[in-house]
């Protein structure tokens, strides 16, 4: 029997993903992240620096001719790229995280993957899933969509407006949650080319960090699309809505990242101590107490949320029993103990910390944005915690 997508992988060959270059690829991210925060472009020679390492596709499964690197291997990928530039890390998460969901679960046509993945071998080929709306806010509250895909006599016509579309100037497909106008209407995604007429990207993301992630209003305005271009769709009703608890995986990639930042906040701070040396006291503040110390407390915090990232999504690799709620959970504490280390930092700078003159003020600015991905906190403990009242064990999730 001729396994699924053999002819895909026959003649699909992905750039081999460089790993021993992936330092690298973190310093020529740390190179233009501050130019791309001072001017908010698309970074797109930080996207092209991932492409040429063979980073973007590092998900792909390995029976579709990718390296199908697991949770555990896009954990420390997106760790090393935050550490660089997490508007460049985050643009490049939603096409991994794309990629790794099509792995689990083969839910995409196959020639319009095949397509997806012959473009993705000779260029940069993003993917993001456009889902938050004005009126509705995220999915991973309830709801569904306004956005509409109507029938046509070749295939779609998608109208809606959509919210935080990260990297929207830079994507290739656009994969929008919308409603279809048939009889017995379906909630599903649908893959709009990047390039379509009737899209508009308003440029209205002036956010506190991660200002180059380009995370736009897009509104899309009776673009045709071929019918083969519906990637999923199922029953409007309750089961079309977001299962925050399903998604629990993912969310410790999307942490990891943010650890990225809490790494490159940590060695500013560390060159920051042993460079200032105070007339009155006359040796590196590194070797005071208060700075070792807090040192210590960085550390401990970092290290913390390394080893619950990784060391949970190794599990999840190996097939071990995992719970949802847990790999939910830790993002939250990772999320939490990232944040509290980036402050200690700064918090012991003083001044000299909030001064655009060096990138600690950056870094703190962009690890804000850990703690607003769906699902937010405070969704993602009701959510653990109302799993966890009804006992809810992670083989029924």
């Amino acid at each position: 029997m001729t396994p699924p997508h053999a002819a895909l992988t026959a003649r699909t060959e992905l750039p081999v993903p460089r790993w021993e270059s992936l330092r690298e690829v973190t310093s020529t991210l740390a190179d233009t992240a501050g130019e791309y925060d001072r001017s908010a472009d698309f970074p797109a020679k930080g996207i092209a620096a991932v492409h040429e390492a063979g980073l973007l596709t590092a998900s792909v499964a390995t029976d579709l001719g990718g390296p199908g690197v697991g949770v555990a291997g896009q954990c420390r990928l997106l760790a090393a790229l935050g550490e660089g530039d997490p508007s460049v890390a985050l643009i490049a998460a939603m096409t991994l995280l794309s990629h790794a969901k099509q792995a689990r679960a083969r839910f995409w046509p196959a020639e319009l993957y095949a397509t997806v993945l012959a473009e993705s071998a000779r260029r940069p080929t993003l993917l993001n899933a456009v889902r938050v709306e004005p009126e509705l806010g995220s999915p991973a509250r309830g709801g569904l969509p306004a956005t509409v895909a109507r029938r046509t006599a070749t295939g779609w016509s998608v109208s809606g407006h959509k919210r935080f579309a990260t990297g929207a100037e830079g994507l290739s497909y656009f994969l929008v949650w919308a409603r279809t106008d048939e009889p017995a209407p379906r909630v599903g995604t649908f893959a709009v080319p990047g390039d379509s007429p009737g899209i508009e990207i308003r440029r209205n993301w002036h956010q506190l960090g991660l200002r180059a992630s380009g995370s736009h209003d897009v509104v899309f305005s009776d673009v045709h699309i071929p019918a083969g271009h519906l990637v999923e769709a199922t029953e409007l009703g309750a089961a079309a809505e977001q299962d925050n608890l399903a998604i629990g995986p993912t969310a410790l990639p999307l942490a990891a990242l943010y650890l990225g930042v809490g790494r490159a906040a940590q060695r500013y701070f560390h060159r920051f101590a042993w460079e200032r040396v105070p007339a009155n006291l006359g040796r590196p503040v590194a070797t005071t107490d208060r700075f070792g110390q807090a040192a210590g407390e960085i550390e401990v915090l970092l290290a913390g949320a390394e080893e619950l990232l990784f060391g949970l999504a190794e599990r999840i690799d190996r097939g071990d029993d995992v719970p949802p709620r847990r790999a939910l959970g830790a993002r939250v504490l990772a999320d939490r103990q990232v944040l509290a280390a980036v402050q200690t930092a700064l918090r012991l700078l003083g001044n000299p910390g909030l001064s655009q003159d060096n990138p600690l003020e950056r870094h703190f600015r962009d690890v804000q944005s850990a703690a607003v991905h769906a699902p937010q906190e405070d969704t993602a403990l009701l959510t653990i915690g109302r799993a966890t009242l009804r006992g809810v064990t992670g083989s029924e999730h």
